[in-house]
């Protein structure tokens, strides 16, 4: 591979925002913030807004949200409607 085109693969710690889990894997993604992990090290943490702990799909907590009424709305309109 020629030198200084690929970017640095390293570890980094992931973070879920939302339930405060974290792994360390290894990626290109860097980061100005560091974590101290398990083994004592100084990782770069990268945050994320979702990952398996707290996605609906992995967690079998699904959320029905209704904006603005749009499922009532479409029943309203299509009350009447015949197959």
């Amino acid at each position: 591979m020629k030198p200084d085109v690929h970017p640095k693969y390293q570890a980094v710690v992931f973070q879920d925002a939302s339930s405060n889990f974290a792994f360390l894997t290894r990626s290109t993604m860097t980061s100005k913030e560091t974590i101290k992990w398990e083994d004592g090290q100084e990782y770069p943490l990268i945050k994320v807004d979702i990952s398996s702990q707290s996605h609906p799909f992995y967690t079998g907590k699904q959320k029905t949200i209704d904006a603005g009424g749009r499922v009532d709305k479409f029943r309203r309109r299509y009350a009447g409607a015949k197959k």
